[in-house]
């Protein structure tokens, strides 16, 4: 029976090794070499990847792949992505090269303000509470100088505090929103010590005032801390042509595959169950790109599914339209990026991606990232109005149902053959193997 270990974190590297292999593993030295065989030759770059988290025992690597071929705003790159799922870059750089013919991807920053709280809680009376912030909002921002005047010299720094009195919903409840401006850093850390500070200057100032003597009016500071949700930090992506350039598939008609798309993004704008999945196809465009180029994929995870659901009820994050025998198809979702900051000068991949998009500003990723999404649900959309999802996804699959039966290099040339021509379901390959295997 396992018991708990003191002290692990101060273990160098081989000790919590051979103490995880041992403990939780039936296999030791099988353990020890799977976890050694990803560590990377170059000493120093390790200790640099070691350093990113704690307790580091090996890196886990993730296929970093190229979407070539978009437009972006008659601008031409090549998109990184970092991703394990099957067909994902095939199907964006599929969306790219259609696109790509029909003039390209359109994209408009709409704002990039961030968004951060102070949440407190407050006994008195609700006039008094805002007479006094009134009272210290410039105190407010003076405290917090040594924080925000560097990003002030660029350009950034807290654009608004405002007190929001939230006692309908929670007794007692009330916060300070304050909005950022952060430039092409995505600006969480900068966001949370200026709302350490407000939090420091507001309990200072309320205990210094004579407005509140009696035991009745109490605050208390409950935390403070960034959003992930960002409504209001905007881009939006679209993709247009005449319905007549729509289609390259002759057995149906341009208007009856442009008609198909609506529908299928009118179902996902009305049942939930769909619009889960069809939110997920973009974001496997969104997240690649997003952790490619050292951003927190979860963050943006986390404010992009709110923002779906921000009129009461979970929905499409993309729209389609017709309008005068054209074709539009959009997304306008929140993004807060960085392009300084975080690993984006540190991890040596990171800052390679950062250069193949051609050293970007933090609006320009946004409009990059926001594009990648929109290609990704239009590829995975025309296939699910035309051939279905399953016969591009599983041919990707292919690769990986013969490496997991240890298909040898022929093996694979053959089947890959073999399966051009035929329905890839996993039975169906197994079965393709062995075949292969009794005639030898």
């Amino acid at each position: 029976m396992n018991t708990p270990i003191e002290g692990f974190s101060k273990l160098t590297k081989d000790e919590k090794i051979a103490w995880l292999a041992k403990s939780y593993t039936t296999n030791s030295a099988e353990t020890i070499s799977i976890l050694k065989r990803y560590w990377n030759s170059d000493k120093m770059l390790q200790k640099l990847h070691d350093e990113f988290i704690e307790n580091t025992i090996t890196n886990y690597y993730l296929p970093f792949g190229i979407a070539p071929n978009f437009l972006i705003n008659d601008k031409l790159y090549a998109i990184p992505m970092a991703i394990e799922e099957s067909s994902v870059v095939a199907a964006a750089s599929k969306a790219a090269k259609f696109w790509l013919k029909r003039g390209g991807f359109k994209t408009t920053v709409i704002n990039t303000e961030k968004v951060g709280q102070v949440h407190f809680m407050y006994t008195g009376e609700f006039e008094k509470l805002e007479s006094f912030f009134n009272s210290i909002t410039t105190k407010l921002i003076a405290d917090a100088k040594d924080i925000t005047k560097n990003m002030e010299k660029r350009g950034g720094g807290v654009s608004k505090i405002v007190l929001r009195n939230k006692t309908a919903e929670l007794k007692n409840y009330y916060q300070l929103h304050c909005t950022f401006e952060t430039l092409d850093a995505m600006g969480a850390n900068f966001i949370n010590s200026c709302l350490e500070q407000f939090a420091q200057t507001l309990k200072r100032e309320f205990t210094a005032s004579p407005k509140f003597k009696t035991h009745d009016e109490q605050l208390e500071i409950v935390m403070s801390i960034l959003s992930n949700y960002v409504p209001n930090c905007l881009v939006r992506a679209e993709v247009s042509c005449p319905i007549d350039q729509l289609s390259e598939d002759k057995s149906v008609s341009t208007l009856e595959f442009a008609e198909k798309i609506i529908r299928a993004i009118q179902i996902a704008k009305i049942e939930p169950y769909r619009a889960v999945t069809h939110n997920k196809g973009i974001m496997n465009g969104i997240d690649a790109v997003v952790l490619a180029t050292g951003n927190d994929f979860r963050a943006i995870e986390a404010g992009i599914h709110a923002y779906a659901a921000r009129d009461g009820k979970y929905s499409s994050l993309t729209n389609a339209s017709i309008d005068d025998g054209i074709f539009k198809f959009w997304i306008e979702i929140p993004l807060a990026l960085g392009t300084v900051g975080g690993l984006t000068g540190l991890h040596p991949l990171v800052k390679l991606a950062l250069e193949i998009l051609q050293n970007p500003s933090a609006k320009d990723l946004m409009q990059i990232v926001a594009v990648a999404g929109l290609a990704q649900n239009f590829a995975a959309v025309r296939s699910l109005v035309t051939t279905g999802i399953q016969q591009g996804h599983m041919k990707m699959h292919l690769m990986n149902i013969l490496n997991q039966l240890g298909a040898s290099e022929l093996d694979k040339k053959t089947l890959v053959d073999h399966f051009k021509h035929n329905t890839v379901t996993h039975s169906a390959v197994i079965s393709a193997y062995n075949s292969l295997q009794e005639k030898r």
